[in-house]
């Protein structure tokens, strides 16, 4: 249960990285933020992939967790 709910807590620390960088506190959403705001699509769109990817890994990561411990 443990390692199920570590796994969904850092899900969600990564999204709420993106959402605080996008308003200007840092995290990973600052880096996107000035990606967007210099129109580097191409930078942008791999910062994108990359917070996708996180997000992805952590719930496949979550999911096979409390498969584990059902």
């Amino acid at each position: 249960a443990f390692a199920g709910i570590s796994l969904f807590r850092w899900d969600i620390n990564v999204r709420e990285a993106t959402v605080v960088g996008l308003v200007g506190a840092g995290g990973i959403g600052l880096q996107l933020d000035a990606a967007i705001s210099t129109l580097q699509w191409r930078r942008a769109s791999a910062i994108l992939s990359a917070i996708l990817a996180l997000v992805l890994l952590a719930e496949w990561a979550s999911a096979r967790a409390r498969r584990a411990a059902a």
